[in-house]
């Protein structure tokens, strides 16, 4: 398989004497190496790898966002690493076509020339660059307009800060406005950038309610309700996504927003809805809870385990609040709580708890039955939300050890509909009993690995449940429809009844079987006060781009974590088994039971023999404990809760930090006698690195997203028979249709100027290609 050219990312052709050497994608822009001492010969050769002449040592953007518009500064820092003076030039994608004015360009405080140029004008540097240089990548911000400023020296060692300053006019969508900051670019240097950091400043007229992000993982802060600061830091990476927010504003005490995706006018649509609570429960009428906590102290949990422990309790007994009833099960072979009823919060009852904590020590067995049967009997009052944390680090040794039966008493027990939050230690604990625990008592199960600190994960979910604000809460969707035509929504996740807690957001996904408007009702408990909600929305018809497809594979995320819990609980179904692969080889959703998709050997349109290799990979499912079972259900809850779309290497990343024996082939049912690996496979090794690193041996097996990319809205993968790259959504009947282009050729760049953004990001992997596009099936050959 070619390397993916990341050296060799575009350049130009200046006054037919110099050419651009492989230049450097400089954060949100480009940032391009010129060589005016090269001429050119004829026929122009392709250019070989070299070293890389620079280091990229930081990427930082600060906006502000106030009335739908942005200021916004970005300030990169990189080194001319190479021994002699380079000549460059800054190039800016930009997103959103005229909506970008007053930009200048700084560096190192002095100002220099650009031109900013339309999208019509962009389009033709764009291919004229493409056309010279022999290299498609540019092609993926065809149909966007270009910023370029002239050229400046940068001497050997020495570096260089560029800065940015641009305004910008926010789109918005029904009640969303979403800012978007291009930093897909970088995802062509040569080498992962040393710090990225992005901080957005939001402020409102009106309360700012919902903010969220499909792309990043972001630590959002809030002062007061009108404004929030937004913030995303990381180290040594390169980026692979545009930057992008969603965030509402309106009055009242909830917030909600709707985005809709609807590819195909002929098959179903994907929605999504963020929802924020924002109000304090009246003061004559608080929301208090009861909290019920159940602690292993049997021997395996001796040692550091146990003093983690007693220290996570006493972090819940200090955060407690006036109003609050609580109690404390400790179990091994025998039960004893701390009292034989609720006690009252108060700072009395506070070191009393603590006292009785202190006086837990590990030994014996481990009576899960008998200690859940008590603590359930200390939850009589269906008027209060009621929370039972439970932790083990084991299986059960003593009483009632049968999962089922243990399940079967739980629902039994449960009669006020108590929330059961299961937290498994280390790698022995029976994780599929604890999510049958969690299942059925409305409940979600958190583990904690052995180098993890127990402490700080009980606090994280403490901080979570401490304050209620709308609880036994559930969403209904109404349309205008017949009764023949059936329910307006299906397959949402998370589905059911749900508690909504303050400082908490809602993203709720599913999918829609007809467009227009739809109504969204809230209802649920304020106190003992039932409260209802309703906001007004849209489902789209047909999408007009795909820049909503994040929705859809946000929704395909979770519904396959949902999927592989109803396999993992009920046992193997094949109609689930078939979906779990089509999600998988639509998205590149990768997961232990379909990693063989990964395989270019593999025929990824076989879809007997794919589902027939997941049946066997999903056998890993029958274990019960172990490293291998605590890592299935951790990535599946992972799955279930994600809030962004998962990526081709997700499951492998999550597997990354747990120890790894040998693995066998990947893909491969096992055969009778044959020891579980890991549940991981990787792709078969391929002889060559990528982007510059090692060739893979067989200590250090070759990256997933060597043999699957996702691009845009869809997935390709690698196919080893011809060396090409194929979209997944076409069929072996539909390749034999495909309309033959040969790379560079005039009927090349006809059809990326009339598809433009459709097509030209998958013109950018710069590989012989199968794609489809609007019903047509294209075959991008080489040029000869």
């Amino acid at each position: 398989m070619k390397p993916f050219s990341f050296w060799r990312f575009f350049g130009l052709v200046c006054l037919g004497v110099g050419m651009m050497a492989p230049s450097l994608s400089f954060g949100q822009g480009f940032l391009v190496v010129l060589r005016p001492d090269q001429v050119i010969p004829l026929p122009r050769p392709m250019p070989e790898p070299r070293s890389q002449s620079y280091k990229i040592h930081s990427l930082e953007m600060q906006a502000k966002i106030k009335d739908q518009v942005a200021q916004v500064q970005v300030s990169q820092t990189f080194e001319n690493t190479s021994q002699r003076q380079l000549e460059v030039s800054f190039i800016f994608p930009i997103p959103y076509d005229g909506a970008i004015d007053q930009m200048t360009l700084m560096v190192d405080g002095k100002e220099f020339d650009a031109k900013l140029l339309p999208k019509d004008e962009a389009k033709q540097a764009y291919q004229e660059i493409v056309r010279k240089n022999k290299d498609p990548a540019l092609l993926e911000w065809m149909g966007t307009g270009m910023f370029q400023t002239s050229v400046f020296p940068v001497p050997a060692g020495e570096k260089r800060t560029v800065t940015l300053s641009y305004s910008q006019i926010l789109r918005k969508y029904q009640q969303a406005t979403e800012f978007l900051f291009p930093l897909s670019t970088a995802k062509y240097t040569s080498g992962p950038v040393d710090k990225v950091v992005m901080e957005v400043v939001v402020e409102s007229k009106e309360a700012i309610k919902s903010i969220y992000s499909p792309t990043h993982d972001v630590k959002v802060k809030r002062s007061g309700n009108k404004q929030a600061s937004i913030r995303f830091v990381e180290k040594n990476i390169v980026p692979d996504g545009d930057f992008r927010i969603f965030y509402d504003v309106a009055p009242g005490k909830v917030g909600a927003s709707l985005l809709s995706y609807r590819p195909d006018g002929d098959k179903a649509g994907y929605f999504l809805m963020m929802m924020s609570p924002q109000f304090e429960a009246p003061e004559s009428k608080p929301v208090s809870k009861n909290v019920i906590f159940v602690i292993d102290r049997s021997g395996s949990m001796n040692g550091k385990k146990i003093e983690q422990a007693r220290d996570a309790l006493k972090y819940v007994l200090n955060n407690l609040r006036e109003g609050d009833l609580f109690n404390i099960v400790a179990y091994d072979t025998a039960v004893e709580s701390f009292r034989p009823e609720l006690q009252k919060y108060s700072e009395d009852t506070r070191k009393e708890a603590i006292g009785f904590v202190e006086g837990i020590f590990a030994g014996g067995s481990t009576n899960i039955n008998q200690a859940l049967e008590v603590a359930f009997e200390h939850l009589q009052d269906r008027k209060r939300p009621s929370y039972l944390i439970f932790l083990t680090d084991g299986i059960p040794t003593a009483g009632e050890t049968n999962d089922a039966k243990i399940v079967e008493h739980t629902k039994d027990w449960n009669q006020v509909g108590a929330r059961m939050i299961n937290l498994g230690v280390g790698f022995d604990v029976n994780s599929r009993l604890l999510d049958y625990l969690s299942r059925e008592n409305r409940g979600q199960s958190v583990y904690v690995r052995p180098d993890e600190d127990l402490e700080a994960s009980v606090s994280r979910l403490y901080q979570r449940i401490s304050s209620p604000i709308l609880t036994d809460a559930n969403l209904k969707f109404s349309m205008d429809l017949t009764k023949e035509q059936g329910d307006a929504v299906r397959q949402v996740y998370p589905g059911g009844t749900f508690d909504l807690f303050q400082g908490e957001q809602l993203v709720v996904v599913g999918k829609y079987r007809y467009p227009g408007e739809v109504k969204v009702k809230l209802v649920g408990k304020v106190g003992e006060e039932k409260e209802r909600f309703q906001f007004p929305g849209e489902f789209v018809e047909k999408s007009k781009d795909s820049s909503f497809a994040f929705v859809e594979k946000l929704w395909a995320t979770r519904r396959i974590g949902e999927i592989i819990d109803q396999l993992d609980l009920n046992g193997q179904n094949e109609e689930l088994v078939d979906e779990l692969v089509t999600l998988s080889t639509k998205h590149g959703i990768l997961t232990p039971y379909t990693s063989f998709l990964a395989d270019e050997n593999n025929n990824f349109q076989d879809r007997d023999l794919n589902r027939r290799q997941a049946e066997g990979e999903l056998r890993q499912l029958q274990e019960t404990s172990g490293m291998n079972a605590f890592g299935q259900r951790g990535l599946k809850a992972e799955f279930k809760t994600a809030n962004q779309a998962a990526k081709s290497d997700s499951a492998r990343k999550y597997y990354s930090t747990m120890p790894k024996p040998a693995p066998p082939a990947a893909g491969r049912p096992l055969a009778p006698g044959q020891n579980r690996r890991t549940p991981f496979a990787p792709a078969t090794p391929q002889s060559g690195g990528v982007a510059g690193t090692p060739a893979v041996t067989e200590k250090e097996p070759a990256p997933l997203t060597q043999t699957v990319r996702q691009v845009g809205s869809k997935t390709f993968y690698h196919r080893n028979s011809d060396q090409r790259w194929v979209d997944s959504t076409v069929t072996e009947e539909m390749e034999k249709k495909a309309i033959v282009v040969e790379q560079y050729s005039d009927e090349y760049f006809q059809l990326a100027s009339d598809l433009e953004q459709e097509l030209a990001p998958y013109l950018a992997l710069d590989e012989p290609l199968l794609v489809s596009i609007e019903g047509k099936v294209y075959q991008i050959d080489s040029a000869k």
